[in-house]
Parts: structure tokens; C-alpha cells; sequence
């Protein structure tokens, strides 16, 4: 057994020995084919079109940012919602990561960019290709908050041009609809105060009929006997009936008095000035209706850093290309050289072959 296997690897050296001197004698195959896909590696490298990769980051505002959205609004003094920098960031994303807002810039910007190049191409298999090009995702798992915009372009200004442009395209969507919902609120709450100032008017005026028709009933009854002037009471008794004047007792001011303040309420213009928080009402009616939040006075997010013009391409990968090339091509001209082998019968593949 023990010589059996020491001719077996003996055999086997020699098999290799002879297939690595077979190889050799193929060298010209071998290193040919190999200098062959190297020179078409390095073609491909230099004539390839590059793609340069331009990267930015965005983030949640501060509240100095949406600072101008919670004007008029006080959390627990029956006035709006305030309005926190994850309320206006949500908006942000949800139209950053929208179809609407994907599709918006597919048509008004990249296939403008294209110049008629892929006019063969439908717009089916275009936008599959756009999408490749344009990408928005998650910064990291330790920043869920964090997005990036990515831009794979020939052009490296154009993919700095890009990212920048999709963010504020998304920007100003989530800042026209803010502010929509920032005037939609003001405008309920106009609504409602406008309410309240004609119920408390309402009020007013009715209360004030009503108060006319006491008096004109205390009216007669002082008529009726005599009394024109408030009795003269001496004494803290005095005091106590001038306080007590009123409901039963109001015939007791006399029936000058009683027409005099009838007359007075007759010819009042208005109630308002008798209604306690009208003006208060008011002025916050007139603030609401009037409320505009300048879009330029708003941020709804921020770039995290700057976007940098990218000085080298992404895409083709040169120096793993060649060296690939090289490897393959070698690979490949050992295996050309041993199928010439086998098929002149000069290389035997085991023992005994």
C-alpha cells in the first residue's frame, strides 16, 4: 500500500511538472490572449463614458426656522396649535419621497437633459433608467430622521445641479403646503371669533331690549304714584335701598331718572362697548384675516453640509477593470493552451492516461 501510494505521488508531480512544461510551450497563446483582453480592458476604460456620483444630506430645520408658522398660535389660551420642527419636517419628507415629486422632476428636468438622445427609448423603460440615475434613501440607521439625494451623471456639475435642485423642488412643495395649512387655520379661527363677536353682539342687543322693558314697566309704576325723584332715606338705610335699586325696586330712581335711562339706551348706536373681550375679539379676528407668512421667512429642512463637485468618476472602476482583465485573460490563455493540447493528444490528464 505505502508503494503504491508513493508511485501515485510521484505520478502526480510528474503529471503536473509535465503539464506546467506543456503550458510554458504555449506561451505565446497564453500571454497573447491575456495582452488581448487587457488592451480591450483598457479600450473599454478610456473610451467608456464616465459617471460621476454628487451625494447631499438633509435635514429637520431648528425652531428658529418655523419660528414665523406659529405667529398667533398658544398652546392652552384657546388659540391655534403650535406648530413643532417634526410637524413641518414630516410634510418635508412626505413630498421629498413622493411619486408626484419623482415624476415632476422626470419630465421637467431629465428628459429635457436627454436633447432627443433616446427618442427610440418609450417612456416606460426611460423612467426605469431615471430612477437608476436619481436616488433618494435613508442617510443611516443611527439617523432615520437623515435622507440623502444621490446623482449618478456623466456631468459632475449637473449631478451637483441635481441633488440640489430636487431638494428645493421638495422644499417648496412642503413650504406651499405649510402655509396653505398655516392660512387655512388662520382663517377657521376667523371664522370662529367672527362667530363669537356676532353672538356676543346678538346678546348685547337683546339684553339691552329687555333691560328697556323693565324700565319702562318701573316707569309706570313710578307714574303711578307720583314718584319722580328717588326718595330721601337718611341713615346707612339710605345706603342700602340706593344699592337694592333694582329688579322690584327699580320704580324707586323715579320717573325722571327711569326716562332719562330709557332714552339713553334708545339711542345707543352700538353694544359693543359694554361687551367685556369684544375688542380682545376683534383685533385677534383682524389678525387672522389678515395673517400672510412670507414663503421666504420659512426653512422646512436644511442640507447637512455642502454639495461637493466630485473630481473623480464612480463608474468604470479602472484600476479593478485592468487588473480583472489581466487575471481573466491570463486564466483564459491557460485554458485555450490545454484545450490546443488535448486536441493534439500531447498532455495526459492522469495516471495512466
Amino acid at each position: 500500500m505505502r508503494n503504491n501510494r508513493e508511485r501515485l505521488s510521484i505520478s502526480d508531480e510528474v503529471d503536473l511538472i509535465e503539464l506546467i512544461e506543456r503550458l510554458w510551450r504555449r506561451k505565446l497563446l497564453i500571454f497573447g490572449t491575456a495582452l488581448t483582453v487587457l488592451i480591450a480592458a483598457v479600450a473599454y476604460v478610456f473610451l467608456v463614458t464616465p459617471i460621476y456620483q454628487a451625494k447631499v444630506f438633509v435635514q429637520a430645520p431648528t425652531q428658529n426656522d418655523i419660528a414665523n408658522l406659529n405667529y398667533g398660535r398658544s398652546e392652552g389660551q384657546g388659540g391655534l396649535e403650535v406648530l413643532t420642527v417634526k410637524d413641518v419636517y414630516t410634510i418635508y419628507l412626505r413630498n421629498l419621497l413622493s411619486e408626484s415629486l419623482r415624476r415632476k422632476f422626470f419630465r421637467e428636468v431629465y428628459l429635457p437633459s436627454l436633447d432627443g438622445k433616446l427618442n427610440g427609448m418609450g417612456q416606460g423603460e426611460l423612467y426605469t433608467r431615471y430612477l437608476k440615475v436619481l436616488r433618494v434613501a435613508v442617510a443611516g440607521k443611527d439617523a432615520p430622521d437623515r435622507y440623502s439625494i444621490t446623482a449618478d451623471l456623466p456631468d459632475a456639475q449637473r449631478a451637483a445641479k441635481w441633488v440640489t435642485l430636487y431638494a428645493g423642488m421638495a422644499g417648496d412643495l412642503a413650504t406651499q403646503e405649510v402655509l396653505k395649512d398655516v392660512r387655512s387655520d388662520a382663517l377657521i379661527k376667523a371664522g370662529n371669533l367672527e362667530q363669537q363677536i356676532a353672538s356676543a353682539q346678538e346678546t348685547a342687543r337683546k339684553r339691552r331690549e329687555d333691560q328697556i322693558v323693565q324700565l319702562r314697566e318701573a316707569l309706570a309704576v313710578a307714574r303711578s304714584i307720583g314718584l319722580e325723584k328717588p326718595p330721601i332715606i337718611s341713615g346707612n338705610l339710605s345706603t342700602e335701598v340706593s344699592a337694592r335699586m333694582d329688579g322690584s325696586l327699580t320704580y324707586m330712581r323715579g320717573s325722571k331718572a327711569l326716562e332719562a335711562e330709557i332714552d339713553n339706551l334708545e339711542r345707543r348706536s352700538s353694544d359693543d362697548p359694554f361687551i367685556n373681550g369684544l375688542r380682545a375679539q376683534q383685533a385677534g379676528l383682524a389678525f387672522f384675516r389678515s395673517l400672510e407668512i412670507p414663503a421666504r421667512s420659512i426653512t422646512v429642512y436644511r442640507l447637512d453640509g455642502e454639495v461637493e463637485l466630485p473630481d473623480k468618476p464612480v463608474e468604470p472602476k479602472k484600476l479593478f477593470i485592468v487588473v480583472a482583465a489581466a487575471v481573466l485573460g491570463l486564466m483564459l490563455g491557460c485554458i485555450l493552451a490545454v484545450i490546443a493540447n488535448l486536441s493534439t493528444g500531447r498532455v495526459r490528464v492522469g495516471p495512466g492516461a
